[in-house]
This record gives C-alpha cells, structure tokens and sequence, in this order.
C-alpha cells in the first residue's frame, strides 16, 4: 500500500494519522482556538494530526443554515492555523474553480462524499499537485471505489486518501460497514474513518441532519480494531451551539480520552 505523507503526518505504514477540527469555520478566533487545543491534546497523546474545517458547506439541509464564511476569508484563517499554530490543514472543495486558489493554502484537498464521483472536480484537484482526500459516497460500494481511483491515475494523482463515511440504509439512516475499510485498502491507498459523519441520521430533524453522538467512540474503536489508517472527527468546544453537525460533532474536552482509547487499540494490534 502506497503511504501518504501530508507534512509530517504518515497515513499508512502502520502510522495512525488524525484529521480533526469543527465542521465549519465560524471566525477566526474560535478555529485558532480549536487547532491549538486539537495541537496540544494530540501532543500529549502521540498522534499526529491534520486540521480540518470548511470555508463554505454547500450541501446543507435547509436553505437557511449556516453554511460558513466563505472563500477568500476562509483561506486566510486556515492561513493563520498554518502560520500561528503550525499544523497542515485540509479542507473540501466543491467547484472545480476552487481548487487552485485553496491549494495555495491547503495541503491536502478533500472532495466530499457527494461530489466523489463528478470528474471535472477530481481533475482539476488533481491538476493542483496536492494529495486528494476522496470521501466514499453514502451511495457507492467500496468496491466501486476502484473507478474513482482509475479517473485520479488518468490524471496523474498518486497521493489519495480514501474516507469512509457510512453507507445509505432505508431513510435517514447510515451504517458503518468495517468490511469497507480492508475492501478499500486492497485498491492500494490508506483508509480513513470518518468517526463523526457515519454517526449521522442524514436529514433526521427534518430541515436539519440528527446524529447519534453516543456511538462515536464505539465506530471509532471498530475502525480502529479494523485496522484504519487514520481517523477523520469533527470536533467542538460547545457542539449544541455549533453551526453545523450539532449533533455528530465531538466534544472537544472528550478528544483526548477516546484518542488515547483507540491509540491503545492500534497499539495492540501492530
């Protein structure tokens, strides 16, 4: 399996890389806030990690939900997570005009799981330079994730990540299959979990998507036994007030036990 390398993160190799922060960026001084307390924890529990966050979520439910502070003034504050807290940071795109412009700051490039198949996105992506996080689609196989990674080697891609986020089951339903991880790992490239999304009841509340917070550490420690490279958490000060995914986003004073939790799981199984 090809290991990727995003500064001095390794995702393979046996490594267990981490991508974590909030689902969105709200300001400035609440991500700087947050990557300095994900930094911190991670360095006291030995694993290396990638901050996440997204200037702009475009697939939300409800035409009135916050979908966050956009382009250019979300670049800058990944900008000052970069430069004031030093740690690599990745965050999705959605257009394939934005992929450029982000890779300038990013470094890595996440496609979303709706998006994973639309291949003007995936060849601009690729066009960057930059390692590509591919995120599987609730609607595809993991099997099927075969013909995605053939579109990113016709365009020259050989850095990848593959995320699994849970599969569609019957209405407002996902289900974290752990076949999914070894199946994927065979196509050659490290495996993600994304501990948080596949705890998700898409679309739940009715303009809003519900969760099952509880089960996070439970999908966390399968994957983790299931032998993942690495784990994907969106995390949050205060997740009843967060301004998107309240209900699956990770409570940042509960990272550090369920980091050391799976930590030991890896441990053991190595």
């Amino acid at each position: 399996m090809n290991s990727v390398n995003i500064k001095n993160v390794v995702f393979g190799m046996k490594e267990l890389g981490l991508i974590a922060g909030p689902c969105v960026i709200e300001n400035s001084d609440h991500t700087l806030k947050i990557a300095s307390a994900i930094k911190d924890i991670c360095v006291r529990v030995d694993l290396k990690v990638v901050f996440k966050s997204s200037f702009d979520k475009a697939n939300r439910s409800s035409i009135s939900s916050f979908r966050g502070v956009g382009l250019d003034k979300g670049l800058m504050i990944l900008q000052k997570v970069k430069s004031e807290i030093g740690i690599p940071v990745i965050t999705d795109i959605h257009l394939p005009s934005q992929a450029k412009p982000v890779s300038e700051v990013a470094d890595i490039l996440q496609i979303p799981a709706f998006l994973c198949r639309q291949t003007d996105l995936l060849e601009a992506a690729s066009k960057t330079g930059k390692p590509i996080n591919i995120k599987k689609g609730q609607f595809i196989a993991p099997w099927d994730m075969k013909n995605i990674i053939k579109k990113l080697d016709a365009f020259d891609c050989r850095d990848i990540l593959l995320t699994d986020r849970g599969t569609q089951f019957g209405y407002n339903n996902l289900v974290a299959d752990m076949r999914s991880i070894p199946i994927m790992q065979e196509l050659g490239y490290p495996v993600i979990f994304d501990a948080t999304h596949s705890a998700q009841l898409p679309g739940g509340k009715g303009e809003t998507t519900g969760g099952m917070r509880s089960m996070i550490p439970t999908l966390a420690k399968a994957a983790v036994a299931a032998g993942c490279d690495g784990l994907f958490m969106e995390v949050h000060d205060d997740v009843n007030n967060a301004k998107s995914d309240a209900s699956t986003q990770w409570p940042l004073e509960k990272l550090e036990s369920l980091l050391i939790s799976v930590k030991k799981i890896r441990d053991s199984i190595n």
